[in-house]
């Protein structure tokens, strides 16, 4: 928009930030706009202009639609669709309890009440949306007339039930929600009275649990529209995400937790830890109320799954959830406006009466473990005990709403919390009045607004709490009164409220009792800056503001992953790529190993096992599928590792293929000796240097390890601590670049946990061309190779391998690469073979190969590196096209890496397993 501060470069494609805050804007400019028309005339004006600009720059359709339309459809809650409807996004909102009570009256009638809270209040309010709610309705409904009659009554509130019977919530609600993940979120542990009978009933409550979500998941995906948001609430349904995206995968899916998430130390003590943190990452957008749940929620992750986090959220394969903080407030408009209500008026003046000449403190909590009621009131007696002037000057009123009266800890805590009470107010009270006057009831809404208004501290002590939006309710009363606030700095509002409250450990009952006296002492001056701060806090940042906010990010991830998706490859199309190998005369297949060949160590369960992983052996599997596709004189196999040549001798010395180790700077075929590929004075006087540094940093870095080869150092840090693995590499990469490899010619090859020291020039793609040159004279090809399957899961450095095929790329450009890689290995005044690559006039791709290539000579040795490997003397040089490629006969494979230069993904190593044992089994059945 002209004249716009977030009006973007034209030619500048937007950042996720810039689209959000564009959106923000004009949400702003449309609340200061009366007319629905100029609302939607901000908005379709915006959509042109940025739709111009699209065209103008060449910003693709989808950032267009980022640009204008998603901001427009936040806006035009005032346009219509063609039938004439308004046009709104539908919202669906899935939570365990629908907002609303339901009582039956009949066999086929039932009373409906809209309850109160936080959740009900904040997307009421919120415009440019329909939303629906999807939930339990808190009744057991075990007959059909009685369901029909509900969902109809619900219908009509913009509800709809999941109906569950009373042994699933039991174990769902009960059991595993209330019993396990409630008190683990909140630290307060596994139950601990009866262990073995908890592991029994563990499984049960899980089994229930991952029932009720998928009963959840069927009545969304029931009523589920193309283009609805569907937006998931808290523990109750961890496991929703998943089952939704397996529903449809296009589906927009969020997740908020409306607990604190614990450290993932705390976490990790939870049976289905995995399972549960897997599920949650199914969604495209998961949200907590502080940055502290969202940090302890992707450390979890990459703690004990071993994913990458990132500050966007948590990346797996390539596909990112994104995680981020959302603080949810209140509807402070209604608490504002209450205060004007003459029955909220008539209630201050009573209380200002039966209170007069005493400072009031208030306390509003529900009678729970984590409300550290307990502590409030013991501060309060030190501050009695300390203070006697203070004695008949102050009285705290503490309203505690009873929760789960039926659990024994709760009976007890009920007891505790009278028990001290009484004790209080025995030794401080008189006749005519008490410290204390506790209420084991709630309050309507308008009496609690009134002794809000009338307070003058407010005690919030909680040990540990999702947000506790007590803390809002109180400031948004007080702009008269100016009373001060303090606040635990367990709570999550603590974030949001602490500049202006009193932060207090409640666990330090003497910090609580002098903060007690300071915001009874404080200045007026003080009182009023404290209170201005958070008021403007509670009142710009609304319930309704939170869930504009969310929705809006969860619609710009969906569409941002889309963008992100495009530039992943699909899947390998196996029945082609098996059927262009029959039909094929001469095949070269290009296998890596690690993570390729082997078996898979880390499972969707846990990470994987060290010992495994460091001592590297091939598939079980493959061993009849490698012998039936190296016996077939039309294919030769070659295995492309970086693995030292050891290693490829122990796992491949039956079959009868090539062996490239160390990148390919080794090179055999199984039935003869090792040859080198590299140049005769490639320089490694750095080995030493380094590997005394790969030695100091594994010494101090528990269980990583470093592996030593004759042209390379790998130093690997998967299974130490994740950060403290990364701190280290960082250290080492620092200390490397100023020092050892300062002057050296090496390159640093950075893995996702791993740090490789090499030659420059080093890559599976430099080495290829070599390679090929030796296969081709050794087995004295007649025939060009007209199929190339190359399958691995390589270093980004070397995906090299993958573009030296490929027949779509100019000549020109490939000709240069592979110059460079070739030249950079060349020695002064030495011969080596080079591809020379044409396009021929079918557009497949022709090269013309001249070798010359090192015959093995025991005799000599290189002194500059550690080598069994002698060169080759030089053979007749031949000419003619060895490559004879069209591009649909190429098949490039990464495995398990989305951001590749490979046409192809496979998942695993599994996959490849699948798809070698297949064309091993097609090949001899022959073509069809």
């Amino acid at each position: 928009m002209p004249g716009n501060k977030y009006n973007s470069n034209p030619g500048h494609a937007p950042s996720r930030v810039e689209r959000l805050l564009r959106e923000s804007w004009l949400r702003k400019r449309a609340c200061h706009t009366n007319e629905t028309a100029d609302i939607s005339r901000v908005a379709e004006l915006d959509h042109e202009l940025r739709y111009r600009e699209g065209e103008n720059s060449g910003i693709s359709y989808v950032e267009q639609f980022l640009e204008g339309a998603v901001a427009a459809r936040a806006l035009t809650e005032g346009c219509e669709r063609q039938d004439g409807r308004p046009f709104r996004q539908r919202l669906l909102v899935v939570a365990n309890r629908l907002p609303v009570s339901a009582v039956r009256r009949g066999e086929d009638s039932w009373s409906l009440e809209m309850s109160g809270g936080g959740l009900v209040t904040a997307l009421l309010g919120v415009k440019g949306f329909e939303a629906r709610w999807i939930g339990w309705a808190g009744v057991n409904v075990p007959d059909e007339i009685g369901q029909r009659a509900l969902t109809d009554a619900l219908a009509q509130k913009k509800c709809i039930p999941v109906f569950l019977d009373e042994e699933i919530v039991h174990q769902y609600y009960n059991g595993y929600c209330n019993n396990i993940l409630w008190p683990l979120f909140h630290y307060l542990g596994l139950p601990q009275e009866d262990r073995l009978a908890t592991t029994r009933s563990f499984q049960s409550q899980f089994t229930a649990y991952k029932k009720a979500n998928q009963m959840f998941a069927d009545v969304v995906s029931k009523h589920y529209e193309d283009g609805d948001v569907v937006w998931c609430h808290d523990y109750h349904l961890m496991f929703l995400p998943k089952c939704l995206k397996e529903y449809n995968t296009d589906m927009k899916v969020g997740w908020f937790l409306h607990t604190p998430f614990p450290s993932s130390e705390i976490h990790r003590t939870l049976p289905s830890r995995s399972e549960l943190l897997r599920s949650v990452l199914a969604a495209d957008l998961v949200g907590f109320h502080t940055y502290d749940y969202a940090r302890h929620f992707v450390s979890a992750c990459t703690r004990i799954l071993g994913l990458e986090g990132t500050p966007e959220g948590v990346e797996d394969q390539g596909r990112l959830t994104r995680v981020a903080a959302f603080p949810i407030g209140i509807d402070a408009d209604r608490f504002i406006r209450a205060l004007d209500n003459q029955p909220v008026k008539e209630h201050i003046k009573e209380l200002k009466e039966r209170f007069a000449g005493r400072k009031v403190m208030l306390g509003v909590d529900r009678l729970d473990m984590i409300k550290g009621i307990p502590q409030k009131i013991l501060a309060f007696e030190k501050f009695l005990e300390e203070n006697s002037d203070w004695h008949d000057k102050v009285v705290l009123l503490q309203i505690a709403v009873p929760t789960r009266t039926d659990v024994p800890e709760y009976q007890k805590l009920t007891s505790q919390v009278h028990e001290i009470v009484g004790r209080i107010n025995g030794r401080f009270g008189t006749l005519t009045a008490v410290p204390i006057h506790h209420l084991d009831r709630s309050l309507d809404f308008h009496k609690l607004c009134a002794l809000y208004a009338v307070t003058d501290v407010a005690l919030v002590t909680s040990v540990r709490d999702g947000m506790n939006l007590v803390s809002y309710e109180f400031v948004a009363c007080q702009d008269a009164k100016k009373g001060v606030l303090i606040l635990s700095e367990f709570a999550g509002a603590a974030q949001s409220l602490g500049a202006g409250a009193i932060l207090v450990n409640p666990w330090n009952i003497t910090e609580v009792a002098a903060s007690i006296a300071q915001a009874l002492n404080m200045p007026a001056e003080e009182r009023e800056k404290r209170h201005q701060h958070n008021y403007m806090h509670v009142t710009t940042h609304t319930a309704q503001e939170w869930a504009e906010m969310f929705v809006s990010e969860l619609n710009d991830t969906v569409v941002e992953a889309q963008l992100r998706t495009k530039q992943v490859p699909p899947f390998l199309p196996v029945q082609d790529a098996i059927d262009r190998y029959l039909k094929s005369n001469n095949r070269l297949l290009i296998l890596g190993f690690n993570a390729t060949l082997t078996e898979p160590v880390d499972t969707p369960g846990r990470r994987g096992d060290q010992i495994k992983e460091m001592d590297l052996k091939l598939h079980p599997e493959l061993k009849e599928p490698l012998t039936a596709l190296c016996s077939d004189l039309r294919t030769t196999v070659v295995v492309l590792s970086g693995s030292d040549r050891s290693v490829l001798d122990d796992n491949f010395a039956e079959y009868n293929m090539w062996l490239a180790a160390e990148n390919g700077m080794f090179l055999r075929l199984t039935k003869g000796d090792w040859m080198t590929t590299m140049p005769e004075h490639l320089n490694m006087e750095w080995v030493d240097s380094v590997k005394h540094v790969f030695e100091y940093f594994t010494e101090r870095t528990p269980r990583s390890h470093f592996e030593l080869r004759e042209t390379s150092l790998v130093w690997n840090y998967k299974y130490a601590d994740v950060e403290f693995g990364r701190l280290q590499a960082r250290d080492m990469l620092q200390h490397l670049w100023t020092g050892p490899i300062s002057n050296a010619s090496v390159d640093v090859v950075q893995g996702s946990r791993s740090v490789e020291v090499r030659a420059v020039g080093v890559t599976k793609g430099a080495a290829i061309d070599r390679i090929l040159g030796e296969i081709v004279h050794s087995k004295s090809m007649t025939t060009p190779i007209d199929y190339v399957l190359c399958v691995g899961h390589f270093l980004g450095k070397d995906e090299d391998v993958y573009t030296f095929f490929e027949p779509e790329l100019p000549s020109d450009a490939l000709g240069i690469a592979r110059t460079k890689a070739t030249d950079g290995l060349k020695s002064p005044g030495e011969k080596r073979s080079s591809l020379k690559l044409q396009a021929s006039k079918s557009g497949s791709k022709a090269s013309a190969v001249k070798t010359q290539r090192p015959l093995p000579n025991p005799e000599k040795r290189n002194n500059n590196h550690a080598s069994g490997s002698g060169r080759r003397s030089s053979p007749d040089k031949i000419s003619w096209n060895v490559l004879d490629l069209k591009k649909e006969n190429y098949f490039s494979c990464t495995v398990g890496r989305t951001r590749t230069n490979a046409r192809y993904l496979v998942g695993s190593s599994d996959d490849v397993v699948s798809f070698l044992k297949e064309l091993a089994s097609k090949s001899f059945s022959g073509p069809p």
